[in-house]
């Protein structure tokens, strides 16, 4: 007899989907088969889909120090109740940042303290900080977050190519990858100026400032420097297809790179930032219509390693919109990440559901070297997501978890709805979540595996 029986669900393994039981003990996955005996536990999985839970490897949580932008304890509670029991907290917007020792311990301690799920946590890569790269990876940092472009905090400094370079030769040395946010500086902070000493700053003009090209000069330069340096890349939320396949090009050429985009980009275009406000800012911005095509068109093909939510919240009052300028750029969207795939990708273009596994799980966990995570397999840690695929529902404001409830994806329907979230074996969301906190900290393991599916293929 297993502690815990999953019964009858559709399993998204990765070799293949089919009807089956889980076996758990111990918080692990120690059987799959289709005529378990019973179980001194028991959930009945039959009619739901059950998918490796979601990896976010990209939140901003903002604790210590600005939780009342967001904190752990809510963020993580909306995780859970999209599916996902693993975060990975960005080393900016708490106060102070995660750019040294005290500061990467006091953020452990507090998210020890409040967060429902798992979590990791990024390390910055600032001006000045290089030499603090190596204590972060002895604590345990995931890999270190760099911006290319000013980040709009002022104790979380653009890195500049110097920076960048010899912070990738730490990082290299270190077997960890660099996080970047792609957007070039001279491009949009000139383009932005211009606007403004002509008193322009409407969302156009915001728009303006931020064009593809600066993503893709930004790209350009930091595979270019991680070829030289051997360092591994993760270009966080690119934008654009084009972006997509200048850093597929360089991966080509030997260049470690890996490629996350966000649910954002691919659910929303610039008309729908013309309608919604201030709400759907973020950087970089939302793009036309031709745009978000080509993104989908490069995740089809299997270009795109994975899609993380860059969850960024604020207070409402920094999303009146006066001057876009000045409005704080970042979307609310943790609990809408596998809703928004099963709707945009599974129903209306025929994403497979072992795919949306691997942009989600698998290929989170296999890139950032984790250890019994991110696949249905035994010997992997039970967490599971149980989904009703074909159920509909239309998001409302009372039913999000974080802190403030305004996001982009407020009104907007869905086919697949979370029935319940399991942490190793534990439920932490069937319908509400779980009061206690249940998160470790998870750090990196080396592994050897496969970060990617090949491209062109959907598997």
């Amino acid at each position: 007899m297993h502690e815990l029986v999953v019964r009858g669900g559709t399993v998204v393994t990765p070799a293949g989907v089919r009807s089956t039981d889980l076996g758990v003990e111990d918080g692990a996955i120690v059987a799959i088969d289709g005529e378990l005996p019973g179980g001194a536990r028991e959930i009945d999985a039959r009619g739901l889909v059950v998918l490796p839970a979601l990896i976010d490897v990209h939140v901003h949580f903002n604790e210590p120090g600005r939780t009342e932008w967001e904190g752990a304890e809510t963020g993580s509670r909306a995780l859970a109740a999209g599916g996902g029991t693993l975060m990975f907290d960005m080393p900016l917007n708490s106060s102070p940042s995660t750019v040294g020792r005290q500061e990467f311990c006091e953020k452990q301690a507090a998210l020890e303290r409040a967060s429902l799920t798992d979590f990791a946590l990024w390390g910055g890569l600032v001006p000045g900080n290089r030499d603090s790269l190596g204590e972060l990876a002895a604590l345990g940092a995931i890999g270190f977050k760099a911006f290319l472009a000013d980040s709009g905090l002022r104790d979380f400094p653009r890195a500049d190519d110097l920076t960048l370079y010899e912070g990738m030769r730490e990082a290299a040395r270190l077997g960890l990858p660099v996080a970047v946010h792609a957007e070039s500086q001279e491009i949009t902070q000139m383009l932005a100026a211009r606007a403004t000493a002509q008193g322009r700053s409407s969302i156009r003009d915001y728009l303006d400032s931020r064009p593809v090209l600066a993503e893709l000069e930004a790209i350009q330069r930091a595979t270019l420097l991680a070829g030289e340096t051997g360092a591994k890349l993760h270009i966080v939320h690119v934008s654009s297809g084009k972006g997509v396949l200048l850093a597929a090009e360089a991966r080509a050429r030997g260049v470690d790179v890996t490629i996350e985009t966000c649910p954002h980009y691919l659910c929303f275009t610039e008309d729908d930032l013309f309608r919604l406000g201030a709400v759907a800012k973020c950087a970089p911005p939302l793009r036309a219509k031709a745009v978000m095509d080509s993104l989908w068109a490069a995740l089809l093909d299997g270009i795109i390693d994975m899609v993380a939510s860059d969850h960024s919240p604020a207070p409402p009052a920094m999303k009146e919109y006066v001057d876009f300028f000045r409005v704080w750029g970042g979307i609310s969207g943790v609990q809408s990440t596998l809703p928004a795939l099963l709707e945009e990708g599974y129903h209306r273009r025929q994403l497979p559901l072992p795919r949306i596994a691997r942009l989600t799980a698998t290929a989170p966990a296999q890139r950032f070297q984790l250890a019994n995570k991110g696949s249905i397999e035994i010997g992997m840690d039970a967490d599971l997501t149980l989904v009703d695929i074909t159920a509909g529902f239309t998001l409302n404001a009372e039913d999000l978890y974080q802190k403030h409830r305004i996001s982009p994806y407020i009104g907007r329907s869905f086919r697949g709805v979370v029935r319940r979230t399991l942490l190793r074996g534990q439920t932490i969301f069937d319908g509400t979540p779980t009061v206690s906190p249940r998160g470790r900290f998870v750090r990196p393991r080396p592994s050897t595996e496969a970060i990617h599916a090949p491209a062109g293929t959907h598997a």
